[in-house]
């Protein structure tokens, strides 16, 4: 028997099993006054049996993970031999299993790894407190101040060397909350309350002591707490046999004691005729019998362990001793009130550092020369976001809207995460998209890096609105059925110090690489050391944070060439696998990525990663298993640089089709992982111009030449989205506004600009009118064709006919025959287009209808089309079509014909 009289001891470091799991169960611990005893019964002679158990079965599930693993599985299947690559992933993958063997030292599981949330940051504790940590290796001395404290630095503060500072770095504070005037301290010491759930109970009025004799009443079975009411009984018992009356006063007197086995079966022999309840549920054979010493095995009844191992623990009661939300309001002043304003203070080698704690989830950045500060956010269950949707199907194609809050009003301002929820969603759910990707979520101080040099990595950006409004646009965006991404930033970092990481905690390799490698070479941002395990904790948590905490269903993760090599990708490549596994690439950085989407999936199985890489890094969508990164999607971004190249330098008749092919389907072998776009948001953001600009932008229909020029960049507009749209993978991108021709390019508020915000928006009036309505019904009606007829998910498009003379191009995806003529004059009246099913094909989608914009040459005796016997193109039929200049058909096998 064992007695608790004290609370559980444990470690308040983050690693810590008991604490994270009590976080996630709602559970503080389970803490008693000295006074209040609990029984445990300890079976010693089970405990090494479970141990082995343990390691056998941790073996043979490790065992059954290695089944099918093949660090280099995705070059065999595509039957690449290159020693040097395959030795790469091979090291890379033992490489891969130590940090893991590491990470399983300090972490329980993979979700405790990535679950580093529920314990750092600032987080309310059942026992009326608030408990603060974060990471900081470098400092001396830790505290938290604010405007709850006056901002005092050593009010509540923690040192190095004391409970508040554990081996890894980790500093840790307790904010405990204060009695009201008149208020009396708990009866328990350690009294919980329930702030959330059932926050209207209130007090019982039952007390601790009550509660627990109700406990030992109805728990305990008769005589199971025996030892608990009279646990002085077994020793009183030694002591008078040792030194009581009749205890022996010489040597001589105590004779030879006898062996433990002997007087165990005389003291069950002196008791065989008492009540079972008093004799233990066990026995004890010696086995060490002749040897100069005892080995004894205890064997229990296996009645009695059966009953014990089925009771269960008396949590109930212990829940019963947790009062309300409302006895709490009564009795306490928080510590930390919702929507106060905090910063955490370090004194380091050089000097006292005031920083936004890394974990905090609310913060204002610097703004009109004040200094960042975090915010608590704790709202009252009454008002805090309650969900009201569940997420939608992960569909089997993506129709992805990119969009950025900031810049998505029609007037010139910041615009919020309200004003999206009510404008933007429903627009994109009506042009037929069904997700949405959003870029400068997370918290960024300055406004014009669009997000991209992020300062704190798990708040939502508080320009744009609170935590609960992007909790509101999320399950709105759900309740429309539109998946939500984000577009994360875990290839470097903002160098800003005051509301950044950089130089955290006053040394230069807290979460960075130190000296020129924790720069990026061209940008001037931070670069993370992706081979530190807190700083894994740290990003991989955070992934695991926007999912857990905001439902989001996947990312795309931005620049991943920057992180990859220790050249930020800026560097000449020689079309050999020499460059991906070279001295400039960062394996740790590989790592990352691969345990990124191993966890992701295992903890989110719907999640979704999409890997924007401009050097498409070998097995980028390869299972982890057979040495690829996991990816389920990746960017082709040459598609759009070869679009603006042809736009702005090559003139119309110069077009090569076979270039536009062999960029838009650059990679085979991964082209149904393939995201496609005509452009995104660096044509429009990132100093260049959209398409509509370049095209018509500034054109005067009325001016000489004007409808010429019109006509034109009408036709290439509507052409290069539907050839790009349909020749891809399963998922395709296109960045707000562009779907309708958006005549401006985006530009930022900066100093350049006077600070202007008149280009820092987006004209949604002009959807309703002329050439900007005809381009949002094209395409919309793009979106129609994957909607309705699942273009993108009916496997890869068989491109058989490639006519760079003509400029023409030809393709069939499943039923669907795809025609296009880009050449700037030339019309064919019956051009010989080759198919394989003979039969008839109707027109379902003409570029040139007037209703797009179009010319509404082709009439309607050319919409039904039959197949002819003649072999072209490697096809055993054609069509004769006909196909004015700058047009793009779409035909579909409605009747087929058997010859």
């Amino acid at each position: 028997m064992v007695s608790l009289s004290n609370q559980t001891r444990f470690s308040f470091h983050p690693n810590n099993l008991v604490v994270s799991e009590k976080r996630r169960l709602g559970i503080s611990g389970v803490n008693f006054p000295r006074k209040i005893k609990l029984k445990i019964t300890c079976f010693a002679a089970e405990r090494p049996r479970q141990e082995k158990q343990k390691k056998k079965s941790q073996s043979q599930s490790t065992s059954d993970a290695e089944a099918g693993v093949d660090p280099v599985g995705f070059l065999t299947r595509l039957g690449i031999a290159d020693r040097i690559f395959a030795q790469f992933l091979r090291e890379r993958h033992k490489a891969l299993k130590d940090l893991k063997d590491e990470i399983f030292k300090r972490h329980f599981d993979f979700r405790d790894f990535a679950s580093g949330f529920e314990l750092l940051g600032m987080h309310r504790h059942m026992e009326h407190r608030v408990d603060f940590m974060d990471w900081g290796p470098g400092s001396r001395y830790g505290a938290i101040i604010g405007d709850f404290n006056g901002w005092s630095p050593t009010e509540n503060a923690a040192r190095e060397g004391l409970f508040g500072h554990d081996d890894y770095g980790y500093w840790f504070i307790i904010l405990e909350d204060k009695l009201r005037e008149g208020e009396e301290p708990d009866e328990l010491y350690f009294q919980q309350y329930n702030y959330v759930d059932d926050y209207d109970k209130g007090d019982s009025g039952v007390s601790a002591e009550e509660i627990f004799q109700k406990a030992n009443d109805e728990y305990w079975e008769p005589g199971e707490d025996r030892f608990i009411k009279n646990r002085f009984e077994v020793p009183a018992k030694l002591y008078e046999q040792m030194f009581g009356p009749n205890s022996p006063q010489t040597l001589e007197e105590l004779g030879d004691i006898p062996d433990a086995e002997t007087r165990y079966k005389q003291w069950k022999e002196e008791h065989k005729d008492d009540p079972p309840s008093n004799l233990p549920p066990c026995d004890i054979i010696d086995k060490g019998q002749g040897k100069p010493y005892d080995i004894f095995n205890v064997v229990t009844s296996p009645e009695w362990t059966k009953k014990f191992y089925e009771k269960e623990p008396p949590i109930p009661y212990w829940l019963e001793t947790r009062k309300g939300r409302k006895a709490w309001l009564q009795k306490y002043i928080s510590a930390v009130p919702h929507g106060s304003k905090y910063r955490l203070y370090f004194n380091t080698p050089d000097g006292p550092l005031e920083r936004v704690p890394a974990w905090a989830t609310y913060v204002q950045p610097e703004d009109e020369g004040k200094q960042a500060y975090a915010i608590h956010w704790e709202p009252s269950p009454e008002a805090a976001y309650k969900w009201k949707y569940s997420k939608p199907k992960v569909p089997k194609s993506l129709r992805i809207y990119e969009c950025h809050v900031g810049i998505s009003g029609s007037e010139p301002k910041v615009s919020t995460f309200e004003e999206f929820t009510k404008k933007v969603l429903p627009h994109v759910k009506r042009a037929g998209y069904n997700a949405i990707q959003l870029i400068g979520v997370p918290e960024h101080k300055d406004y014009f890096t669009v997000g991209y040099r992020v300062t704190n990595f798990f708040a939502a950006s508080s320009r744009y609105g609170t935590p609960d409004d992007f909790k509101r646009l999320v399950d709105e965006a759900h309740g429309l059925g539109l998946l939500v991404f984000l577009d994360i930033v875990h290839s470097y970092a903002a160098a800003d110090q005051m509301v950044g990481l950089s130089l955290f905690d006053g040394s230069n390799d807290c979460y960075f690489h130190y000296g020129k490698r924790g720069h990026h070479k061209h940008w001037g941002t931070r670069m993370f050391k992706y081979g530190d395990l807190d700083v894994l904790h740290f990003l991989i948590s955070n992934l695991n944070w926007w999912i857990t905490e905001y439902q989001v269903d996947g990312y795309q993760f931005h620049s991943l060439a920057s992180m990859i090599y220790t050249h930020n990708g800026f560097a000449s490549f020689n079309n050999d696998l020499d460059d991906y596994c070279n001295q400039y690439v960062d394996r740790d950085a590989l790592m990352y990525l691969i345990l990124a989407n191993e966890i992701l999936h295992v903890q989110h199985p719907n999640i979704i990663t999409i890997a924007e890489d401009a050097t498409y890094y070998p097995g980028l969508c390869e299972p982890v298993s057979q040495g690829g990164l996991g990816f389920d999607y990746y960017v082709n971004l040459s598609a759009s640089e070869m679009w603006v190249s042809l736009l702005d330098s090559v003139p119309d008749n110069e077009w090569s089709m076979s270039k536009i092919v062999s960029t838009l389907v650059a990679n085979k072998e991964y082209a149904d992982k393939m995201l496609s776009y005509a452009e995104n948001h660096n044509q429009s953001i990132s100093g260049g111009r959209s398409f509509a600009e370049i095209l018509f932008g500034g054109v005067d229909n009325g001016s000489p030449g004007g409808k010429e020029l019109l006509d034109r960049g009408i036709s290439l507009h509507k052409m290069i989205r539907l050839i790009t749209f349909t020749s891809g993978g399963r998922a395709y991108l296109n960045f707000m506004g562009n779907e309708f021709g958006h005549p401006e390019r985006v530009e930022f508020p900066t100093q350049s600009n006077s600070f202007s915000f008149s280009l820092a928006n987006r004209r949604w009036d002009l959807l309703e009118s002329g050439v900007h309505h005809h381009l949002f019904s094209f395409d919309k009606e793009l979106m129609d064709l994957d909607k309705s007829k699942g273009i993108l998910s009916r496997g890869l498009p068989s491109i058989h006919h490639v006519n760079d003379a003509n400029m023409v191009i030809s393709f069939s995806r499943g039923p669907f025959l795809f025609i296009f003529n880009f050449h700037p004059s030339n019309s064919y009246e019956k051009y010989d287009v080759g198919v394989e099913e003979a039969g008839e094909y109707t027109m379902i989608l003409n570029s040139d209808e007037v209703k797009y914009g179009g010319q509404g040459i082709v009439t309607e005796d050319h919409y039904l089309q039959r197949s002819i016997s003649k072999r072209i193109d490697g096809q055993r039929n054609c069509l004769e079509v006909f196909l004015p200049s700058r047009t793009a058909q779409v035909y579909k096998l409605t009747r087929i014909l058997r010859i």
